[in-house]
């Protein structure tokens, strides 16, 4: 994982941890609503992507168990890990792209509702991406991948196809620099991946017809499978997040200046209305793209409003993720778009720079959301990214930096955390020390879990991980109290 040249490695913030009393009293735990849907209290679990379910998508015993699990820390919102619109094999990642992934849908919304004794207010991510392809080996990139071109023949003239191909193969590095293209390079050295720019790509040409019928079908699969919600996935290195980036030079007027680049996503805005009505509707957006030519702040305080004047129940930020300076991967792995800068600044770790891990996207969430709140929209604007403490998470809200304080680290670490605290119990907290662990689980898509608990109390009868050598779920906390 990328590191800041600083290296400075800081301490987990003061907790503050709340008596029962002084958390009853807390913003953090009054009620707010997004749309027509409420929320008993201000605390939010963020989509995380565990790998638990099948190859084909559907949901498992252990996807069950995942969500089942932070249910019991009744948390105001969780929403569900990014899951695929399209009906196309994605791995081991939730879909909901056909009307056969319902039942196991609704098997998941039933097990959160009885688990959290109907508190917590689930939502589901939908997503779209674009292909990415592992980094091949340098003989299949050559001899199969590479289309050769008149450039190539031109640099290694007198040779057919075939021999073009082998003479490539055994270039230099610094020689190939100089024959092949940058996006050949690219190919060979990352991995093919695909452009929402690649408009050449009759398939990539029409995302902009086709994105919102599949937005809206999956919006109404997931009213159907009783989802209290679903939130627009419009960030980090995906499909969306690429229309929206600074990047986007469509001329299809998808790209250019910002009123383009923010065009479909309204439109698939107003398809998803058109289908489920009144239902809640947010999305994920960046606050910054956190690249060289990618969206600032101010790109994202320009999309904040034109997201809430068109109607967006609720708007949540995070920031960074990017593939374009994501670290090169091994030969026949994928790149991974959370290794490179800009992946530190979605998921800093305690190495850090001055500005540190904890808190990392406030500033930029408060002037997304006084753009807003000046723009005459009371859109309810949800922040993450290193919130690790009460004392964070309460003057977040007193401030107006925020209206519903998201954390995922530490809830993956301690899924009762926010009951603890609004019982009173805060010093039961386990804390996430924010290192890279769970990350790095994510990037070889083994099953995620947390260095904390996944290797506590291994007994029979506890789920454990593919290889056998982790527990898949934190130990119950056994609060004694309703």
């Amino acid at each position: 994982m990328w590191k800041p040249p600083e290296r400075i490695k800081h301490t987990l913030p003061d907790p503050g941890w709340p008596t029962r009393e002084e958390a009853a009293d807390a913003l953090l735990y009054k009620p707010l609503s997004l749309g027509r849907l409420t929320l008993a209290e201000r605390t939010w679990v963020p989509a995380m992507v565990p790998w638990r379910a099948t190859e084909d998508g559907l949901v498992t015993q252990d996807a069950l168990d995942w969500y089942e699990r932070f249910a019991r820390g009744q948390p105001g919102a969780l929403v569900v890990e990014a899951t695929g619109i399209r009906d196309v094999p994605s791995g081991p990642l939730l879909r909901i792209g056909h009307d056969r992934f319902l039942p196991g849908l609704t098997k998941l919304v039933d097990t959160v509702r009885r688990a959290s004794g109907g508190r917590t207010r689930l939502l589901i991510q939908v997503i779209d991406f674009l292909t990415v392809r592992r980094r091949p080996e340098p003989e299949k990139y050559f001899r199969r991948f590479l289309e050769v071109t008149d450039r190539h023949r031109e640099a290694l003239p007198g040779r057919d196809d075939d021999a073009v191909r082998e003479a490539l193969l055994a270039l230099s590095d610094d020689e190939l620099d100089e024959v092949l293209s940058e996006r050949e390079l690219e190919d060979l050295r990352y991995g093919y991946r695909e452009r929402v720019t690649d408009t050449q790509l009759p398939h990539v040409a029409d995302l902009p017809e086709k994105l919102p019928d599949l937005f809206a079908q999956a919006a109404r699969r997931a009213r159907d499978a009783g989802f209290d919600g679903v939130e627009l996935h419009y960030a980090h290195a995906y499909t969306m997040a690429s229309f929206l980036s600074a990047r986007n030079t469509r001329d299809d007027g998808y790209g250019g200046p910002r009123e383009n680049r923010v065009r479909l996503p309204l439109e698939i805005l107003r398809r998803v209305r058109e289908t489920v009505g009144d239902y809640t509707v947010g999305c994920r957006f960046l606050s910054e793209d956190c690249i060289e030519d990618g969206n600032t702040v101010d790109d994202a305080v320009y999309f904040g409003v034109e997201l809430a004047r068109s109607g967006m129940d609720f708007l949540s930020l995070s920031r960074g993720g990017k593939f374009e300076d994501a670290k090169q991967p091994k030969v026949g792995r994928a790149v991974y778009p959370y290794t490179g800068p800009s992946g530190h600044e979605c998921m800093p770790t305690v190495i850090s720079d001055a500005q540190g891990p904890f808190g990392r996207n406030v500033q930029a969430v408060r002037r997304i959301r006084r753009a807003v709140r000046d723009a005459g929209f009371e859109t309810p604007v949800v922040v993450a990214g290193g919130i690790a403490s009460f004392t964070q998470a309460q003057r977040i809200l007193r401030r107006g930096e925020a209206d519903v304080v998201g954390a995922a680290r530490q809830s993956l670490a301690d899924p009762d955390w926010f009951r603890k605290m609004r019982l009173g119990r805060g010093s039961e907290v386990n804390r996430c020390k924010y290192t890279s662990y769970c990350e790095g689980l994510d990037q070889m898509h083994k099953q995620v879990t947390c260095q904390l608990w996944d290797r506590l109390d291994l007994g029979e009868d506890v789920p454990r991980s593919k290889d056998g050598k982790r527990r898949l779920l934190a130990p119950v906390w056994e609060s004694g109290e309703e």
